[in-house]
């Protein structure tokens, strides 16, 4: 699949990394000379970010192109992002030529925050408004404006590419996230303009207290549980009174003087200057990351989007043993050090074990059902250092599968296939209702002996059967 993105400022090179990481190739114009260096940067900081999101490969990267003229860039995409600056005039322009360069079948989004595609399309454009957040290839959130079967079908693409969606009912300016922004942006200018508060103190006010709710909630469930037992209805009869007392603004604007301006930028370069804007979105996203990952687990806001993107994510062979893990060290595993923290070589070879019990059908249906194995011991070698960013590659092979027990050596690699660590694992099988061991299903017991049959006469791994400070023959 082919991607073309008109425009290449941050909103435009997020795009193409978003696309790029999940296996399209991507066309670029942008008739800026530096274009290619700024999205290069975009794209190396997505790599770094993106893929420890997740807990299995992402697809092959596509091929990225730039090229010197529109026609040449959109031909043959399935998908066009137009992403030029917020000037209708401009706009119309731009999307009047793609309506005649691309094919009938091709998506044409603008990335626009206001325009309303009513404006955007009043010089023959066909555009839909897909209107992403900063950084696009991090939050999954996108807002769809426009005829109903386009934003459907056009919602159905980025979800392939790991994207949430919003379909928006009406069309309206600014769409539904930036006119929330809105109500906070100038609320905001107000209590800097008169003194109440600083940049720096606003950003605290909202990191260290609602912005954290708000990004496993939202609004509306947060209110919720502010209510209590009882409810919304609670929250509203307590709190809905005050919707009538004058503690905002939001009707009035203040004046966009050169006092103001002078006084925002300063205080925001005495709040941040001393970190670049790359040292900032690499800060962003390394919290972004943390934070994700978090949800993930929980499935709860954007973290379902990810576990949903992943699960649908292709798990990669192998012709000799299976391949149970394959994914990027995220920067939250390393340490001071910059390598991957001990204790997450044992997590990667736990899910390495998880992996293998869904391969002989011990998944998350055979532990509803009441049977699984449980972990008896486990022998880490750390053998080399892995560092953030590194593919890391985990191969099992089984020692011992008959009966009640299951004994799995995983092989941890790098890219180069090089021998970082192994993990010899015994586990046993147990009922979940009694608590006691007791033998597999006999359709696992099926799939367990027939790799313990393949396996069987492979070479014992170097290191199999060690115990703590045996001299080591690796090295």
């Amino acid at each position: 699949m082919k991607a073309a993105i008109v425009g290449g400022g941050v909103i435009g090179g997020g795009w193409a990394a978003r696309f790029l990481l999940n296996g399209w190739d991507v066309a670029v114009f942008d008739p800026d000379p530096e274009a290619q260096r700024k999205i290069g940067e975009v794209i190396e900081n997505a790599r770094r970010s993106l893929p420890s999101l997740y807990d299995r490969s992402l697809p092959e990267e596509g091929q990225l192109i730039f090229h010197a003229s529109l026609s040449d860039a959109v031909q043959g995409a399935a998908w066009i992002q137009e992403s030029v600056p917020e000037r209708l005039e401009l706009k119309h322009k731009v999307l009047g030529n793609l309506t005649d360069l691309a094919q009938s079948d091709a998506v044409i989004g603008s990335s626009t925050s206001g325009f309303k595609p009513s404006e955007l399309n009043r010089d023959g454009g066909r555009a839909i408004v897909a209107h992403p957040f900063n950084p696009v290839y991090l939050l999954p959130l996108v807002e769809l404006v426009g005829e109903k079967s386009e934003t459907e079908r056009a919602a159905n693409i980025l979800r392939d590419i790991g994207m949430y969606p919003l379909i928006v009912r009406k069309e309206i300016e600014a769409h539904i996230a930036d006119r929330l922004l809105e109500a906070v942006w100038r609320e905001s200018l107000w209590l800097v303009k008169d003194g109440i508060a600083t940049t720096a103190e606003i950003d605290e006010a909202i990191r260290m207290g609602f912005g954290l709710r708000w990004a496993q909630m939202g609004l509306f469930e947060t209110y919720r549980v502010a209510g209590g037992e009882a409810g919304m209805k609670h929250f509203m009869a307590q709190f809905g009174p005050a919707l009538e007392w004058p503690w905002t603004k939001l009707m009035d604007v203040p004046e966009f003087t050169e006092d103001l301006v002078d006084l925002i930028a300063g205080q925001s370069d005495t709040q941040s200057g001393h970190m670049s804007i790359r040292e900032l979105e690499r800060l962003r996203d390394d919290n972004l990351v943390g934070l994700l990952r978090s949800l993930k687990k929980s499935g709860s806001g954007a973290g379902g989007v990810i576990s949903s993107h992943e699960s649908a994510l292709p798990h990669s062979a192998s012709a000799s043993l299976p391949i149970t893990g394959d994914r990027q060290i995220p920067q939250s595993w390393t340490d001071y050090n910059g390598h991957m923290n001990e204790a997450y070589y044992l997590e990667a070879g736990a899910a390495a074990t998880d992996r293998f019990m869904e391969l002989i059908g011990a998944d998350a249906d055979y532990v509803a059902a009441g049977q699984s194995y449980f972990t008896v011991e486990n022998h880490l070698r750390y053998l080399d250092e892995l560092k953030e960013g590194e593919r890391l590659i985990i191969t099992t092979q089984v020692l011992e599968g008959e009966g009640k027990r299951m004994k799995l050596f995983h092989f941890l690699k790098n890219a180069d296939s090089k021998l970082a660590a192994t993990m010899e694992t015994l586990l046993l099988h147990v009922d979940l209702n009694s608590r006691s061991s007791c033998p597999p299903g006999a359709n696992v017991a099926s799939r367990l002996g027939t790799f313990a049959a393949k396996h069987k006469n492979l070479p014992l791994p170097e290191g199999a059967g060690r115990y703590v400070g045996q001299r080591s023959q690796v090295g």
